[in-house]
Protein backbone atom coordinates (compact mmCIF):
# COMPACT_ATOMS: atom_id res chain seq x y z
CA UNK A 1 0.00 0.00 0.00
CA UNK A 2 1.51 3.37 -1.15
CA UNK A 3 1.41 6.01 1.91
CA UNK A 4 1.02 8.99 -0.19
CA UNK A 5 -0.71 8.14 -3.46
CA UNK A 6 -3.96 9.50 -3.43
CA UNK A 7 -6.89 7.45 -6.29
CA UNK A 8 -9.34 9.50 -7.79
CA UNK A 9 -12.41 8.49 -9.08
CA UNK A 10 -15.83 8.99 -9.98
CA UNK A 11 -19.04 6.64 -9.41
CA UNK A 12 -20.21 3.35 -10.99
CA UNK A 13 -21.00 2.53 -14.62
CA UNK A 14 -18.73 5.48 -15.40
CA UNK A 15 -20.16 8.29 -17.94
CA UNK A 16 -18.16 10.77 -19.79
CA UNK A 17 -18.26 13.51 -16.91
CA UNK A 18 -16.89 10.97 -14.27
CA UNK A 19 -13.80 9.44 -16.49
CA UNK A 20 -12.93 13.26 -17.96
CA UNK A 21 -13.35 14.58 -14.21
CA UNK A 22 -11.20 12.08 -12.27
CA UNK A 23 -8.37 12.41 -15.18
CA UNK A 24 -8.57 16.18 -15.36
CA UNK A 25 -8.59 16.09 -10.91
CA UNK A 26 -5.48 13.98 -11.33
CA UNK A 27 -3.75 16.28 -13.59
CA UNK A 28 -4.49 19.28 -11.77
CA UNK A 29 -3.14 17.96 -7.77
CA UNK A 30 -0.43 16.53 -9.49
CA UNK A 31 0.54 19.82 -10.86
CA UNK A 32 0.20 20.89 -7.65
CA UNK A 33 2.41 18.69 -6.59
CA UNK A 34 0.67 15.34 -5.43
CA UNK A 35 0.69 11.67 -6.28
CA UNK A 36 -2.50 11.23 -7.33
CA UNK A 37 -3.85 8.66 -9.96
CA UNK A 38 -7.17 8.65 -12.35
CA UNK A 39 -8.55 5.24 -12.08
CA UNK A 40 -12.41 4.00 -12.95
CA UNK A 41 -14.99 1.60 -11.56
CA UNK A 42 -16.30 0.33 -14.49
CA UNK A 43 -15.46 0.32 -18.20
CA UNK A 44 -16.18 3.08 -20.65
CA UNK A 45 -19.05 3.53 -22.86
CA UNK A 46 -18.39 4.91 -26.55
CA UNK A 47 -19.27 8.47 -26.35
CA UNK A 48 -16.21 8.36 -23.76
CA UNK A 49 -13.94 6.40 -25.91
CA UNK A 50 -14.76 9.05 -28.59
CA UNK A 51 -13.77 11.78 -26.41
CA UNK A 52 -10.60 10.19 -25.08
CA UNK A 53 -9.34 8.97 -28.49
CA UNK A 54 -10.44 12.53 -30.20
CA UNK A 55 -7.90 14.38 -27.17
CA UNK A 56 -5.51 10.93 -27.29
CA UNK A 57 -6.49 11.06 -23.36
CA UNK A 58 -4.94 7.00 -22.01
CA UNK A 59 -8.56 5.55 -19.69
CA UNK A 60 -7.88 5.34 -16.61
CA UNK A 61 -6.81 2.12 -14.88
CA UNK A 62 -10.00 -0.17 -13.73
CA UNK A 63 -10.46 -1.18 -10.08
CA UNK A 64 -12.69 -3.02 -8.11
CA UNK A 65 -11.61 -2.09 -4.42
CA UNK A 66 -8.93 0.77 -3.13
CA UNK A 67 -8.15 0.21 0.16
CA UNK A 68 -5.70 -2.42 -0.45
CA UNK A 69 -3.24 -0.08 -2.70
CA UNK A 70 -3.93 3.56 -0.37
CA UNK A 71 -5.73 5.05 2.72
CA UNK A 72 -6.75 7.87 1.19
CA UNK A 73 -8.72 8.84 -1.70
CA UNK A 74 -10.70 12.07 -3.68
CA UNK A 75 -14.68 11.25 -5.06
CA UNK A 76 -15.41 13.34 -8.01
CA UNK A 77 -18.92 13.45 -10.01
CA UNK A 78 -20.87 11.59 -6.99
CA UNK A 79 -21.02 11.13 -3.28
CA UNK A 80 -23.24 8.60 -2.69
CA UNK A 81 -21.53 5.55 -1.30
CA UNK A 82 -23.74 3.50 -2.82
CA UNK A 83 -22.34 4.72 -6.26
CA UNK A 84 -19.10 4.67 -4.96
CA UNK A 85 -16.12 1.71 -4.47
CA UNK A 86 -16.90 -1.20 -2.28
CA UNK A 87 -14.70 -0.92 0.32
CA UNK A 88 -14.97 3.22 0.06
CA UNK A 89 -15.72 2.96 3.93
CA UNK A 90 -12.38 1.91 4.45
CA UNK A 91 -10.35 4.71 3.44
CA UNK A 92 -10.12 8.20 4.19
CA UNK A 93 -12.01 10.58 1.78
CA UNK A 94 -9.84 13.67 1.55
CA UNK A 95 -11.96 15.54 -1.23
CA UNK A 96 -15.04 15.48 -2.91
CA UNK A 97 -15.97 17.85 -6.21
CA UNK A 98 -19.50 17.09 -7.68
CA UNK A 99 -22.56 18.84 -8.81
CA UNK A 100 -25.56 16.33 -7.55
CA UNK A 101 -27.45 15.94 -4.82
CA UNK A 102 -25.60 14.64 -0.88
CA UNK A 103 -26.87 11.52 0.76
CA UNK A 104 -25.98 8.63 2.29
CA UNK A 105 -22.56 10.36 2.91
CA UNK A 106 -20.57 10.78 5.98
CA UNK A 107 -16.80 10.84 6.91
CA UNK A 108 -14.55 10.23 9.97
CA UNK A 109 -13.10 13.72 9.81
CA UNK A 110 -13.57 17.14 7.93
CA UNK A 111 -13.00 17.16 4.17
CA UNK A 112 -12.46 19.31 1.44
CA UNK A 113 -16.26 19.27 0.14
CA UNK A 114 -16.63 20.98 -3.36
CA UNK A 115 -20.60 20.76 -4.48
CA UNK A 116 -21.72 23.59 -7.13
CA UNK A 117 -25.23 23.65 -8.64
CA UNK A 118 -23.96 23.36 -11.83
CA UNK A 119 -24.76 20.96 -15.07
CA UNK A 120 -21.02 19.02 -14.79
CA UNK A 121 -18.68 18.46 -12.55
CA UNK A 122 -15.66 19.66 -15.09
CA UNK A 123 -17.33 23.17 -15.13
CA UNK A 124 -16.23 22.79 -11.18
CA UNK A 125 -12.94 22.02 -11.93
CA UNK A 126 -12.22 24.80 -14.45
CA UNK A 127 -12.55 27.05 -12.11
CA UNK A 128 -10.39 25.28 -9.73
CA UNK A 129 -7.81 25.31 -12.30
CA UNK A 130 -7.97 29.44 -12.68
CA UNK A 131 -7.87 30.00 -8.83
CA UNK A 132 -4.41 28.33 -8.72
CA UNK A 133 -3.14 29.79 -11.44
CA UNK A 134 -3.29 26.43 -13.66
CA UNK A 135 -2.78 26.41 -17.10
CA UNK A 136 -5.42 24.57 -18.90
CA UNK A 137 -3.74 22.69 -22.15
CA UNK A 138 -5.84 21.77 -24.98
CA UNK A 139 -6.11 18.18 -24.08
CA UNK A 140 -7.75 19.01 -20.14
CA UNK A 141 -9.64 21.73 -22.21
CA UNK A 142 -10.89 19.30 -24.51
CA UNK A 143 -11.67 16.58 -21.79
CA UNK A 144 -13.52 19.55 -19.92
CA UNK A 145 -15.93 20.38 -22.83
CA UNK A 146 -16.53 16.94 -23.35
CA UNK A 147 -17.82 16.30 -20.14
CA UNK A 148 -20.00 19.45 -20.20
CA UNK A 149 -21.53 18.44 -23.28
CA UNK A 150 -22.56 14.90 -22.30
CA UNK A 151 -24.05 16.04 -19.09
CA UNK A 152 -25.66 18.95 -20.86
CA UNK A 153 -27.05 17.20 -23.76
CA UNK A 154 -25.29 19.64 -26.20
CA UNK A 155 -27.10 22.09 -23.44
CA UNK A 156 -30.60 21.02 -23.93
CA UNK A 157 -30.58 19.66 -20.25
CA UNK A 158 -31.99 21.47 -17.71
CA UNK A 159 -29.44 20.65 -15.35
CA UNK A 160 -27.26 23.11 -17.98
CA UNK A 161 -26.70 26.44 -16.25
CA UNK A 162 -25.25 29.77 -18.13
CA UNK A 163 -22.08 29.07 -16.26
CA UNK A 164 -21.55 25.54 -18.30
CA UNK A 165 -22.85 27.23 -21.76
CA UNK A 166 -19.72 30.16 -21.22
CA UNK A 167 -17.22 27.59 -20.18
CA UNK A 168 -18.13 25.33 -22.58
CA UNK A 169 -17.52 27.94 -25.06
CA UNK A 170 -14.25 29.05 -23.39
CA UNK A 171 -12.76 25.46 -23.51
CA UNK A 172 -13.72 24.87 -27.08
CA UNK A 173 -11.95 27.72 -27.71
CA UNK A 174 -8.72 26.50 -26.23
CA UNK A 175 -9.82 22.72 -27.21
CA UNK A 176 -9.66 24.19 -31.23
CA UNK A 177 -12.89 22.91 -31.78
CA UNK A 178 -16.49 23.88 -33.23
CA UNK A 179 -18.25 23.10 -30.45
CA UNK A 180 -21.66 21.97 -32.44
CA UNK A 181 -19.85 19.75 -34.79
CA UNK A 182 -17.73 18.19 -32.65
CA UNK A 183 -20.62 18.41 -29.38
CA UNK A 184 -23.25 16.12 -32.28
CA UNK A 185 -20.54 13.72 -33.09
CA UNK A 186 -19.38 12.51 -29.90
CA UNK A 187 -23.31 12.58 -28.42
CA UNK A 188 -24.13 10.41 -31.64
CA UNK A 189 -21.21 8.01 -31.02
CA UNK A 190 -22.64 7.10 -27.69
CA UNK A 191 -25.88 6.05 -28.87
CA UNK A 192 -24.42 3.22 -31.11
CA UNK A 193 -26.74 0.10 -28.82
CA UNK A 194 -27.02 -2.41 -31.74
CA UNK A 195 -23.75 -4.62 -30.59
CA UNK A 196 -24.49 -4.42 -26.86
CA UNK A 197 -26.34 -6.91 -24.62
CA UNK A 198 -29.24 -6.13 -22.89
CA UNK A 199 -28.00 -5.94 -20.07
CA UNK A 200 -24.97 -3.98 -20.97
CA UNK A 201 -27.87 -1.39 -22.03
CA UNK A 202 -29.83 -1.39 -18.96
CA UNK A 203 -26.12 -1.04 -16.86
CA UNK A 204 -24.44 1.67 -19.40
CA UNK A 205 -24.62 5.05 -17.10
CA UNK A 206 -27.56 3.62 -14.09
CA UNK A 207 -27.28 4.47 -10.85
CA UNK A 208 -29.05 3.69 -7.62
CA UNK A 209 -31.01 5.53 -5.24
CA UNK A 210 -32.28 5.16 -1.80
CA UNK A 211 -35.76 6.10 -1.12
CA UNK A 212 -37.13 5.92 1.91
CA UNK A 213 -36.77 2.15 2.66
CA UNK A 214 -37.00 1.68 -0.93
CA UNK A 215 -34.09 1.24 -3.25
CA UNK A 216 -34.85 2.52 -6.89
CA UNK A 217 -32.47 2.00 -9.77
CA UNK A 218 -32.97 4.11 -12.82
CA UNK A 219 -30.95 3.64 -15.92
CA UNK A 220 -30.27 6.15 -18.78
CA UNK A 221 -29.23 5.58 -22.86
CA UNK A 222 -29.27 8.53 -25.22
CA UNK A 223 -30.07 7.77 -28.83
CA UNK A 224 -31.34 8.96 -31.89
CA UNK A 225 -33.92 6.47 -32.50
CA UNK A 226 -35.85 5.26 -29.74
CA UNK A 227 -37.91 2.45 -31.94
CA UNK A 228 -34.91 0.79 -32.42
CA UNK A 229 -34.32 0.23 -28.60
CA UNK A 230 -37.51 -0.61 -27.96
CA UNK A 231 -37.81 -3.15 -30.42
CA UNK A 232 -35.48 -4.95 -27.62
CA UNK A 233 -37.86 -4.45 -25.09
CA UNK A 234 -38.63 -8.64 -24.46
CA UNK A 235 -34.39 -8.48 -23.22
CA UNK A 236 -34.59 -5.29 -21.58
CA UNK A 237 -37.53 -6.20 -19.49
CA UNK A 238 -35.80 -9.51 -18.82
CA UNK A 239 -32.47 -7.93 -17.80
CA UNK A 240 -34.36 -5.49 -15.84
CA UNK A 241 -36.80 -8.07 -13.80
CA UNK A 242 -33.45 -10.44 -13.31
CA UNK A 243 -31.65 -6.93 -11.83
CA UNK A 244 -34.66 -6.31 -9.67
CA UNK A 245 -34.67 -9.74 -8.09
CA UNK A 246 -31.18 -9.94 -7.35
CA UNK A 247 -30.76 -6.09 -5.98
CA UNK A 248 -34.14 -6.30 -4.08
CA UNK A 249 -35.32 -3.14 -6.16
CA UNK A 250 -39.00 -1.65 -5.47
CA UNK A 251 -38.67 -0.57 -9.13
CA UNK A 252 -36.30 -0.16 -11.99
CA UNK A 253 -36.57 2.88 -14.55
CA UNK A 254 -34.40 2.99 -18.14
CA UNK A 255 -35.06 5.99 -19.99
CA UNK A 256 -34.39 6.06 -23.51
CA UNK A 257 -33.66 9.84 -24.22
CA UNK A 258 -33.64 10.96 -27.80
CA UNK A 259 -31.02 13.54 -28.10
CA UNK A 260 -32.35 15.13 -31.13
CA UNK A 261 -35.98 15.92 -29.84
CA UNK A 262 -35.31 16.50 -26.25
CA UNK A 263 -37.89 13.81 -24.74
CA UNK A 264 -37.26 10.39 -23.02
CA UNK A 265 -39.47 6.96 -22.85
CA UNK A 266 -39.19 4.76 -19.87
CA UNK A 267 -39.13 0.99 -19.48
CA UNK A 268 -40.13 0.63 -15.74
CA UNK A 269 -40.83 -2.51 -13.71
CA UNK A 270 -41.06 -3.87 -10.25
CA UNK A 271 -43.28 -3.59 -7.68
CA UNK A 272 -43.24 0.46 -7.11
CA UNK A 273 -43.54 1.00 -10.91
CA UNK A 274 -47.31 2.63 -10.66
CA UNK A 275 -45.48 5.12 -8.63
CA UNK A 276 -43.64 5.79 -11.40
CA UNK A 277 -46.72 7.09 -13.62
CA UNK A 278 -47.94 9.22 -10.50
CA UNK A 279 -44.24 10.71 -10.40
CA UNK A 280 -44.89 12.19 -13.34
CA UNK A 281 -48.43 12.25 -14.00
CA UNK A 282 -48.50 10.04 -16.90
CA UNK A 283 -50.27 6.30 -17.83
CA UNK A 284 -48.03 3.48 -18.00
CA UNK A 285 -48.76 1.69 -20.85
CA UNK A 286 -47.54 -2.12 -21.27
CA UNK A 287 -44.61 -1.07 -19.02
CA UNK A 288 -43.67 2.01 -21.29
CA UNK A 289 -44.70 5.80 -20.59
CA UNK A 290 -43.55 8.89 -22.90
CA UNK A 291 -41.99 11.89 -21.03
CA UNK A 292 -41.87 14.86 -23.13
CA UNK A 293 -39.42 17.26 -22.48
CA UNK A 294 -37.38 14.83 -19.54
CA UNK A 295 -33.72 14.31 -20.36
CA UNK A 296 -32.15 14.59 -16.87
CA UNK A 297 -32.16 12.12 -14.46
CA UNK A 298 -30.60 14.45 -11.54
CA UNK A 299 -32.95 17.08 -12.20
CA UNK A 300 -36.60 15.84 -13.42
CA UNK A 301 -36.13 12.22 -12.98
CA UNK A 302 -35.19 11.58 -9.23
CA UNK A 303 -36.41 14.16 -7.82
CA UNK A 304 -39.84 13.34 -8.96
CA UNK A 305 -39.61 9.82 -7.91
CA UNK A 306 -38.34 10.31 -4.61
CA UNK A 307 -41.53 12.69 -4.05
CA UNK A 308 -43.35 9.73 -4.87
CA UNK A 309 -41.95 6.92 -3.85
CA UNK A 310 -39.43 7.96 -0.59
Amino acid sequence: MSNDKILVFGHKNPDTDTICSALIYADLKSKLGGNVEAVRLGEINEETAFALNYFNAEKPRLINTVSDEVAEVALVDHNEFQQSVDDIENVKIIEVVDHHRIANFQTKEPLHFRVEPVGCTTTILRKMYQENNVEITKQIAGLMVSAIISDSLLFKSPTCTEEDVQAAKSLAEIAEINLDEYGLEMLKAGTKLENRSAEEIISIDSKEFPMGDKLVEVAQVNTVDVAEVLARKDELSAAMNRTIEEKGLEVFVLAITDILEGDSTILTYGAGAAKVGEAFDVAITEDTAHLKGVVSRKKQIIPALTKAIG
